[in-house]
């Protein structure tokens, strides 16, 4: 059997699959975010140890752990996590959605095609790189004690196997990697101003980079037995879904938004904020967009209301509320694509006394489905060519949310059984002993087609949110 390990932002999750590919049990701990500034976004990596302990010790008593041969790691992308000489954690892990790094990012950007011709992409205040600038110029004495630089999920294989290596797909959100080469970049290094010395080895998804550790062993309740390289969260839930020839595409309505289709090439178009990454199969690439805050949105709306998501989005479903006047900018931790703009901020317009609860949440649920539309728009414009798409993540719960997904991007939105486990899933494929196997044929569980009745009423407010978000950027100056 085959344990796959992800940790997100929002809970730690593992699942473990038998060689058939079959789920024989799963388990997940919730995680907080800490944010002690505006625009910061921060995790205790002991919070992660405390999680995975937590989460081994819930499989165990589903399954015998022993029986486990092989580990895959994915998780949260970008995350800076510091650690010194003697391998202690030196501050909390600087998060993917954390937007202190602005200043940063002006000055890679300003570098033109120097910075871009390597990375592949534009830097944003989520890469890694710019952290490590930012704690350079603000936390002298902090960067002074660096050694080592850990992406979230590499610091859990540091954990259980002593070991320091990451994967491609997760360190081509780093931008000191070139996507193309799947290595480290000197050129890019150098314009970062980090050590080499300080960075993992890059390693394949599927190869193995080191034991579980005896220490880690009786910690965890873990067998002593290789851990593959895995993935990034976005390339791993790709794989749950079975994405892993070119054109297959996947839409994900986790904590954030992402469009995701896979590339046989690197296909970099920066000016277009779409990111060109490594998938996390060998001589594999994919395209992707980013929305911040996706199905955080709703979070957000329940945490100052006080009415649980599924309560809300119950509601609203039940009762086949289809419109609302009320525009929601879902910018609540700004935004990368197509902006690319840190700064943006979450915003309801047309609010009046008549204004419902259920209102704000469907207009949460259509400002985040138009955030998607801005990423498919930008994917056409790279190049891409999408007609339907599988989904993925807490979202694809909501039959309703997906159905306005199909009816605004006017593409056929599907689903499966493997959509709610996510990226887990794909970490534990990449653990398979056979690291040639295939991946067997996603169980369509539903296939969402566009209503051409509702085409009208969505292309009307996408175009009122574009133009929404254009009017409140000249606003801020």
């Amino acid at each position: 059997m085959f344990l796959g390990i992800d940790l997100g932002t929002s809970s730690l999750k593992a699942v473990v699959i038998d060689s058939q590919h079959q789920v024989r049990a799963t388990a997940e701990a919730n995680l907080t975010i800490s944010t002690p500034r505006a625009n910061w976004s921060e995790q205790d990596p002991v919070h992660w140890e405390n999680a995975l302990a937590s989460v081994c010790a819930d499989l165990s008593s589903q399954i015998q752990l022993q029986q486990v041969e092989r580990i895959g790691l994915t998780g949260q992308m970008h995350g800076a996590t510091c650690l010194d000489a003697k391998g202690r954690v030196l501050r909390p892990c600087i998060l993917w959605n954390d937007g202190r790094s602005s200043d940063e990012c002006n000055k890679l950007n300003r570098l033109g095609d120097d910075f871009t011709r390597n990375s592949g992409n534009l830097a944003m205040p989520g890469f890694t790189a710019p952290k490590l600038m930012w704690l350079k110029q603000h936390e002298a004495e902090i960067y002074q004690q660096i050694r080592h630089v850990l992406l979230p999920k590499d610091y859990l294989r540091f954990v259980l196997t002593n070991e320091l290596s990451t994967d491609p797909s997760d360190a081509s959100g780093t931008l000191w990697m070139n996507p193309r080469t799947r290595q480290w970049d000197d050129a890019l290094i150098e314009l970062t101003t980090v050590n080499r010395a300080w960075l993992p080895d890059v390693i394949e998804g599927p190869e193995e980079t080191g034991m579980v550790t005896l220490e880690a062993s009786r910690k965890f309740g873990l067998p002593r037995v290789p851990v593959v390289a895995g993935g990034g969260d976005n390339a791993c839930g790709a794989l749950a879904l079975g994405i892993s020839n070119p054109g297959q595409t996947f839409i994900s309505l986790g904590t954030s938004g992402v469009f995701f289709t896979v590339s046989d090439s690197h296909q970099a178009c920066p000016e277009k904020t779409v990111h060109a990454f490594a998938h996390a199969l060998p001589n594999t690439w994919h395209q992707m967009t980013v929305t911040l805050s996706a199905a955080y949105s709703l979070n957000w709306l329940s945490r100052i209301t006080g009415q649980s998501v599924a309560d809300m989005v119950n509601r609203v479903s039940v009762s086949k509320q289809t419109e609302t006047e009320v525009q929601f900018l879902p910018y609540l931790n700004g935004e990368r694509s197509p902006h690319n703009d840190p700064d943006a901020r979450g915003v309801f317009l047309n609010l009046s006394s008549a204004t419902t609860v259920d209102d704000l949440c469907l207009a949460v649920m259509e400002g985040v489905t138009f955030s998607f539309c801005d990423g498919l728009a930008a994917l056409r414009d790279a190049g891409s060519s999408i007609r339907s798409s599988l989904s993925i993540g807490g979202g694809t719960r909501s039959k309703y949310w997906l159905q306005m997904m199909a009816n605004a991007l006017e593409i056929t939105v599907e689903t499966s059984d493997s959509s709610i486990i996510g990226p887990c899933l794909g970490a534990a494929r990449l653990a398979m002993t056979d690291q040639n196997t295939a991946y067997p044929d996603e169980q369509i569980t539903d296939r969402l087609q566009p209503m051409a009745a509702r085409t009208d009423y969505f292309q009307s407010k996408l175009a009122n949110y574009r133009q929404s978000y254009l009017a409140l950027r000249q606003i801020r100056g």
